[in-house]
């Protein structure tokens, strides 16, 4: 069976690319060079000439703090580019799995962890153009999986644990902001699971709206305590506010994701985040 991953360089994509090695089944990696997802055509002739059943979209405009400055960029990206990919598997009976974000839920407080069912409400341009996509595809009609993550980090591009290690390794002292809390997810357990839908054949037989991150619940700050610890680096890490950061946009202070469902669908366990951070750290 032929699965295209789109978005390859990211880091979700170079960890599916690991996940993947030894597979009785032909994965194809590509990033904007080998196929441009905002060029309907060319997506169209992409999935029917290679006879892909699957799509794996990895591909994202993910900078949340430009994005307000250049939606349009982002909504062709995360939302009409969407809609090529589910067109494309709904005319050649293919399955889309679509990478999605707790940015969908926008600024919502509190402090329970979000079901897939609560309501959404993005309060900047990355999350609607996010949102934007999961609407493209469920308006397509055709067979997929939305799964929402958050907090994405791993060996590959830029990420916050690649930053705190390189801020804490040259700085004497840092301020991270403490109150936004969420879950870490190390993109490598993502592509396990996203590996193991696949493997199983199981994309037709779940085919909904999931949340996957590791478990855990902790702020920015206690994330980069951590991420100094683990590196062996000495630095003074002091929480702030997030007021101290001026942003344009509306970070969610609570954005913990409820695994429940995606856990009993798969009969799966979920690492926590420390044992995950610890993995990554060990590979850089």
């Amino acid at each position: 069976m032929n699965i295209l991953v789109t978005g390859a360089n990211g880091q979700l994509g170079n960890e599916m690319r690991i996940v993947s090695q030894g597979s009785s089944d032909s994965y194809i990696f590509t990033d904007v060079d080998e196929l441009d997802i905002t060029n309907r055509d060319a997506v169209m002739d992409f999935v029917r000439d290679n006879n892909i059943k699957v799509v794996v979209n990895c591909a994202a405009y993910t900078n949340v703090d430009k994005a307000e400055d250049d939606e349009k960029t982002a909504e062709l990206i995360n939302a009409q580019a969407v809609e090529y990919l589910a067109s494309a598997c709904k005319a050649n009976h293919a399955t889309l799995i679509h990478i999605s974000t707790d940015y969908v839920f926008g600024g919502n407080e509190g402090n329970t962890p979000r079901k897939e069912t609560e309501p959404v409400n993005p309060t900047g341009a990355y999350g609607r153009t996010k949102l934007h996509g999961e609407q493209a595809i469920w308006k397509v009609g055709c067979n997929y999986l939305i799964i929402r993550t958050a907090w994405l980090y791993s060996e590959f591009g830029n990420n916050f644990v690649k930053t705190m290690r390189k801020l804490t390794a040259e700085r004497d002292k840092l301020n991270v902001v403490f109150d936004q809390v969420g879950t870490p997810t190390y993109a490598f357990d993502l592509a396990s699971v996203i590996f193991k839908i696949i493997e199983e054949r199981r994309y037709d037989e779940i085919q909904d709206v999931y949340h996957f991150s590791n478990e855990g619940v902790i702020s920015w700050y206690d994330f980069a305590k951590e991420i100094c610890e683990l590196s062996g680096n000495e630095c003074d890490i002091q929480p702030c506010h997030s007021d101290e950061f001026p942003s344009k946009v509306k970070r969610p202070s609570y954005s913990v994701l409820d695994k429940t469902k995606i856990k009993n669908s798969l009969n799966i366990t979920i690492p926590h985040w420390k044992e995950s951070l610890k993995k990554c750290i060990n590979k850089l």
